[in-house]
């Protein structure tokens, strides 16, 4: 089993390298570890090796520098070969105010990483997998992509535009028998999440949340909301009409805005 993970250092990415680990610790597996926090990485890679049979290549990098991602995707596939899954899990959130001419860096920085960082990902490992004849990719979205959310304007439009994209590239890859899954989250705990000062309805722990996660991807399921209380919230907010999506939105607790760099 090889694996390739951005946003490996820290919450759901750090919780899916251990998921994976420990899933297929008798298989030869290898995991790449990709984040923007050296150190981070470095002390995953020892707990990974050290609690399990397996591998790990570790490549600090920002997924907004395609250049640095086909660098680090080049080396795995050459160390290691064609990985069997491929995770753009990297994400920042930050709440966002369109008044705010001081926000507009973290709307840019935002939809960089949410978005753009999912086609920096995947590039440079497509013509890999086509030539190995399989393959999986995997983008994590957000049940916030789902309906715009007052004060997450940056969020709420890079988690949509991540959900469109995915599902073009499904349809993309499906003569490749490349299979694209876009996994939407609700609350997951996390050092995302943890600044949060509202009520995180049917939040759930990252451990959890990446066995979850794995089970939808080795199905292949196309998309998938996780927990599944979140899912069938998901299917309601898809059917409100805007005039009371409006209503019962306008007063919602707003994410705290933050420095994203």
């Amino acid at each position: 089993m090889k694996v390739f993970i951005t946003g490996a250092s820290s919450g759901i990415g750090e919780a899916l390298a251990h998921e994976y680990a420990k899933r297929h610790q008798h298989e030869n597996t290898i995991i790449g570890l990709a984040a923007r926090r050296s150190e981070h990485l470095q002390k995953l890679q020892q707990t990974l090796e050290a609690s399990y049979n397996i591998k790990c290549a570790i490549y600090p990098l920002d997924v907004r520098d395609s250049a640095t991602l086909a660098t680090a995707a080049a080396d795995f596939i050459q160390q290691h070969g064609t990985p069997n899954v491929v995770i753009a899990n990297a994400g920042v959130s930050s709440g966002t105010l369109t008044a705010h001419k001081e926000d507009i860096a973290a709307f840019q920085a935002v939809m960089d990483i949410n978005v753009i960082g999912l086609v920096h990902t995947f590039q440079p490992f497509i013509d890999a997998m086509r030539k190995a004849g399989e393959g999986k990719l995997v983008g994590i979205a957000s049940v916030a992509g789902i309906r715009g959310l007052p004060g997450a304007g940056a969020y709420s439009a890079s988690k949509a535009a991540a959900i469109a994209y995915l599902e073009s590239l499904r349809i993309e890859m499906l003569h490749h028998n490349i299979a694209v899954t876009t996994i939407a989250p609700g609350y997951i705990r996390t050092p995302m999440t943890d600044i949060n000062s509202y009520p995180m309805p049917f939040l759930m722990d990252a451990d959890v949340a990446a066995t979850k996660f794995v089970d939808a991807i080795e199905h292949k399921r196309r998309f998938v909301v996780i927990p599944w209380q979140m899912g069938w919230v998901a299917r309601l907010m898809r059917f409100i009409p805007p005039f009371l999506w409006d209503f019962l939105a306008k007063n919602a607790p707003h994410k705290k805005r933050i420095n994203v760099e």
